[in-house]
């Protein structure tokens, strides 16, 4: 009867230690499991509060769907009075320059007004995704591709008529009469100075991407000097010059191609002017500048066409 005591209390206290460890360890599968759920819970309320900030109109595409906007359309109208205007100027007709004069602040004034909404959808709203982006950048593409056809016309022109000068202007190229402008002055310092300029944007690029703001800040101010002392001397090749955008068929395709890359040039600078500014307010980072580098894309542009123009106007063609 002892041994059959002892053994059936050791065995009411084995039965008693295996129904505790049962309990621990189903209190601890229990607890396990609950936390389980709390975390994805929780990881679901986070994702969920993400998705809300990061897309409040809970748009389901990553395209930019733009607000109504009046400037496309009263743009539109402000460029067409700028043209007509321009044409009546030269027309002599009575208060057509100051009809142009007033359409130009209106253009001025409408594109500050657009770009400044456009500025405000990709910095503050976050609406310019890597797909916007990436339509962006196409479409500055595409517009340099335009502008590289016009410029084409015009070489091609130059190219055709001093190839095959016509009897009208004595089968001579330059025709008789005109001093063709020197190539070892004033266009090779506006080369080297465009040539400086493209380093200069260059070297802005990679500071802006390392982090270095203050390198970023210097090239893009020194590329905006050298563009404005290249503008400086193109005015004073103009002045200086002992003919006319009158005279024969040289006269015309020299302006209209120099006068055309000038323009070029001081567009490029107030694209840059821009930039300085939004790097100095710190629009731009290391990872989110596209406009900045559509403003590079066509300034390295503006060189190579310079420079395709240095050799057949200039080098060649005098």
């Amino acid at each position: 009867m002892y041994y059959r005591g002892q053994n059936l209390k050791q065995f009411y206290k084995a039965m008693l230690l295996l129904q505790n460890k049962s309990y621990i360890y189903t209190s601890k599968f229990n607890k396990s499991v609950s936390t389980l759920l709390i975390g994805e819970q929780k990881q679901t309320d986070i994702s969920a509060f993400t998705s809300t900030v990061s897309n409040p109109t809970g748009q389901t595409h990553p395209y930019h769907l733009v607000d109504l906007s009046p400037w496309p359309l009263q743009t539109s109208i402000v460029l067409g009075t700028l043209v007509s205007s321009f044409v009546l100027t030269f027309s002599q007709f009575s208060s057509g320059s100051t009809l142009f004069w007033i359409a130009l602040v209106l253009l001025i004034l409408h594109k500050g007004f657009w770009f400044s909404d456009i500025t405000s959808e990709g910095t503050f709203n976050g609406d310019h995704t890597i797909t916007v982006v990436r339509g962006l950048v196409l479409g500055m593409s595409l517009f340099i591709l335009t502008e590289a056809v016009f410029f084409g016309f015009i070489f091609w022109s130059y190219l055709h008529n001093s190839l095959s000068p016509a009897v009208e202007i004595g089968v001579l190229w330059p025709p008789l009469g005109i001093e063709p402008l020197e190539a070892k002055a004033i266009p090779s310092l506006n080369t080297a100075l465009l040539l400086a300029s493209g380093a200069s944007v260059t070297w802005s690029h990679h500071a802006l991407i390392g982090g270095r703001r203050q390198g970023a800040l210097l090239g893009l101010i020194l590329t905006i000097v050298f563009a404005l002392i290249f503008t400086g001397f193109q005015v004073y090749e103009y002045f200086t010059a002992t003919f006319t955008m009158a005279d024969s068929i040289y006269g015309n395709i020299f302006y209209l191609g120099t006068g055309g890359h000038g323009m070029h040039v001081i567009v490029g600078t107030c694209i840059l002017l821009v930039a300085l500014t939004r790097i100095v307010t710190y629009h731009f980072s290391s990872k989110h500048h596209v406009g900045y580098e559509s403003g590079i894309l066509y300034w390295h542009f503006v060189d190579i066409v310079w420079l395709v123009l240095y050799v057949i106007f200039y080098w060649w063609g005098s």
